[in-house]
């Protein structure tokens, strides 16, 4: 019996959410599965991605074949490389502790790593969420300055509009004055 680590789909059309899995190659895809190892969830910035690392380094090394996808999925996690590590205490190259402690320093500094991409994703929001308003607050403060200017254009051409009629109002008035004055 082959046995895969390999990804089973679930989640909606459009949606993606896996499950990592140890399967009998011969078995459906979302099908029947030996054990569950982890979940990956693509959507999310950085993907989320939750595995048993002891477990499939147990699969790893009793024969269990990664597809392509999996085998990305458990080196981003480290257990490609804690297998590694063990080859290396199996061959006495060092000794467990000394193992544990170089896979410690490595999962710190990929954590490290990762809170770095996420503090950068939310800098990069807030800076576009701020250039957002900024150019909101540009496209209004033109639209108030164009709604005064129309404000000041209808009122000055009322005062023009007016000031003709009061012309001719002062005039005729001046006119019948002095008509009355001719008339006594």
């Amino acid at each position: 019996m082959s046995v895969k680590i390999r990804l089973q789909r679930h989640g909606s059309k459009g949606r993606p959410f896996f499950h990592i899995v140890v399967a009998d190659s011969r078995a459906r895809r979302d099908g029947k599965f030996i054990e569950k190892l982890g979940t990956y969830n693509p959507i999310t910035n950085p993907a989320t991605i939750d595995l048993n690392v002891d477990s499939a380094v147990k699969w790893l090394n009793n024969g269990a074949q990664p597809t392509d996808t999996a085998r990305a999925i458990l080196s981003y996690k480290g257990a490609l490389y804690k297998k590694h590590l063990q080859g290396g205490v199996a061959k006495g190259a060092f000794d467990e502790a000394e193992a544990e402690k170089r896979f410690a320093a490595w999962v710190e500094a990929k954590d490290a790593k990762v809170q770095g991409k996420v503090e950068g994703l939310a800098t990069a929001k807030s800076d576009a969420k701020k250039a957002a308003l900024d150019a909101e607050t540009k496209v209004n403060e033109a639209r108030v300055a164009a709604a005064a200017q129309a404000e000041a254009d209808a009122k000055a051409a009322e005062e023009a509009a007016n000031a003709p009629a009061e012309e001719t109002a002062e005039g005729e008035a001046a006119a019948e004055s002095t008509e009355e004055n001719t008339e006594a």
